[in-house]
């Protein structure tokens, strides 16, 4: 049996190698516009990133998986940066401030925050928690529109990687966050990766 299955691996093998190499080391874009090339990123993408982003890429708040089919991106939606994120991983991580802001302070900036993409929010508390948010735009930003370098998210839309309710931001800013995208390079092929990164960037890019 041991046998019979690597003669089938390799017979498989000998019908993908023709496949992949017209994919190796062509620009993520490109691949992009390849129906063959995001069918087999999508059985790629099923096979390894689903667990955590879901089947079809729209993320999971619970674990921190950010939506990846629509048009925010914590680090930049490129080819090449989406790729970056699949071979080497990232690790976005928003300290706490429970040793800066007491209760209070914390409420009132959680409500700051959501005064910047006119979500529901005291506008009393908002104003006593702006002066505050000093502190948050060194990552932030000033206007809270995030910055992709560092992987800090735009406070200012509608998207929340953990959820945008009023509990849910105090808590963000009370224990902080660590999320984890762990690196893929070990595990995919170069050409492997493309292929995913290829399905990902035409998902979030219909354009």
């Amino acid at each position: 049996s041991h046998q019979q299955l690597a003669n089938d691996v390799a017979a498989n093998n000998a019908k993908l190698d023709p496949i992949l190499q017209r994919f190796a080391g062509q620009p993520v874009e490109t691949i992009a516009r390849d129906a063959t090339a995001t069918r087999m990123g999508e059985r790629l993408f099923i096979d390894n990133c689903a667990a955590c982003h879901g089947r079809t890429g729209h993320g999971n708040p619970v674990l921190g998986a950010p939506n990846l089919v629509d048009h925010d991106w914590l680090y930049g939606g490129d080819g090449a940066t989406i790729l970056a994120s699949i071979e080497d991983g990232r690790h976005g991580t928003m300290p706490p401030f429970s040793g800066s802001f007491d209760k209070d302070m914390i409420e009132d900036i959680a409500n700051y925050v959501l005064s910047l993409s006119g979500a529901d929010h005291s506008p009393a508390k908002a104003k006593l928690g702006a002066p505050q948010f000093a502190l948050c735009a060194a990552c932030h930003g000033p206007t809270g529109t995030g910055n992709v370098a560092l992987g800090a998210p735009n406070l200012t839309d509608h998207i929340w990687l953990y959820g945008g309710d009023l509990a849910t931001i105090e808590k963000t800013i009370r224990d902080g966050r660590g999320g984890v995208m762990p690196a893929w390079r070990s595990r995919l092929s170069d050409t492997d990766a493309r292929l995913v990164a290829a399905w990902v960037y035409a998902q979030s890019h219909t354009d």
